[in-house]
């Protein structure tokens, strides 16, 4: 998401003064959601997904033991109702924005992929989750949707991981530091 010239990419103003809802926010718009300083955000798929509780854990565990790691936002198609129930039992404490249409989604250019949820960088991925632990679930939400991980500085996005296939994810460890 960045720009050819190397610039950070701005979010439209239109999605940064949208009102949204979710787990654990403020009340007010996408931007009051934002930390000062860094935030990630992160766009699941659906709850069900074994890479998106993979990516969840993963996440979790790397905010809880390194000192200045960036906080983490998620954005989910799942309604408030549904998004709570899910994060109570994998990151309690964690903040989601319920974006059932997917206009954070599109906004973002996180969109869906038919022959990006097969293929070996698939089945390998399925392996290192399930080495893990982690399960997959209910088919709840949008089956092609594909992830997004955007590394934020106030309204722009200054570093992103553009997804080959559903399960590929950056090495959250190895994030940019800012």
């Amino acid at each position: 998401m960045m720009r050819p010239e190397g610039k950070p990419m701005r979010i439209p103003i239109q999605t940064l003064d949208a009102s949204v809802a979710g787990v654990g926010l403020k009340p007010g718009t996408f931007r009051d959601q934002l930390w000062e300083g860094v935030t990630l955000v992160v766009f699941l798929r659906f709850f069900g997904c074994i890479f998106c509780r993979e990516t969840i854990a993963d996440l979790r565990k790397l905010a809880e033991e390194r000192e200045g790691f960036p906080r983490v936002l998620f954005v989910a198609e799942a309604g408030t109702v549904e998004t709570r129930a899910f994060l109570r039992r994998y990151w309690p404490a964690a903040r989601s924005v319920s974006d059932p249409h997917g206009v954070l989604y599109d906004a973002f250019g996180v969109g869906r992929g038919f022959l990006k949820t097969f293929g070996i960088g698939v089945f390998v991925a399925r392996r290192r989750a399930t080495a893990k632990g982690h399960e997959g679930g209910e088919v709840d939400g949008d089956v092609l949707r594909m992830p997004g991980v955007f590394l934020m500085r106030a309204e722009e996005v200054v570093w992103s991981h553009r997804f080959r296939h559903m399960a590929d994810h950056p090495d959250f460890a190895d994030l940019p530091t800012l």
